[in-house]
């Protein structure tokens, strides 16, 4: 998180002062979220303490190298590609969970539905890519699988995977997608 001074570009200004923060294996969107909003308070906070005791801040140049734009998200980049590597798949639920989240076709019962899936690990199996493997909805991928562990269905709250599959029948087998 950086406190920068403005400029005419996006984002193109000096860095005066900047605090980092890992990403771990469990962060998702929404709590690296969390955590850089409060960093973004305190890179602010020692900013202006800095300036208030009479600190002139250093200001580092940005490279220009590397400069990239980051659109909005769209639709169908939410879209889980079940022919990439677990691995893949697994960062690409994290980094979109809990909003807008990455979702996936399922026939619940009455055609296909759209789920999103917002928690997931790495596991053990061999199948088509977007094949049901067992009972604990593991899913096959392009290399690997997934067990899906927390589900929301559209206009529905999100749920543990034992109480989204209360009423649903998903057989070994069944593909997703």
């Amino acid at each position: 998180v950086c406190l920068m001074q403005m400029e005419k570009g996006l984002d193109t200004g000096p860095v005066l002062l900047q605090l980092k923060t890992p990403i771990g294996p469990k962060d998702n969107g929404g709590s690296l979220h969390d955590r850089l909003a409060q960093l973004g308070a305190e890179v602010l906070r020692d900013g202006l303490t800095l300036v208030r005791a009479g600190m002139m801040l250093q200001a580092e140049a940005q490279p220009e190298a590397g400069v990239t734009y980051a659109r909005k998200i769209s639709n169908d980049e939410c879209k889980i590609d079940w022919s990439a590597s677990a691995q893949t798949i697994h960062d690409h639920i994290r980094g979109l969970a809990p909003f807008p989240g990455a979702y996936t076709m399922i026939d619940l019962g009455k055609g296909p539905e759209r789920v999103k899936i917002l928690r997931a690990t790495i596991t053990e199996g061999v199948g088509a890519p977007g094949q049901i493997l067992d009972d604990a909805l593991t899913i096959a991928c392009g290399n690997g699988a997934l067990r899906l562990l927390d589900l929301q269905r559209a206009g529905a709250k999100a749920l543990p995977l034992d109480l989204f599959l209360r009423g649903v029948s998903l057989p070994a087998g069944q593909r997703i997608g």
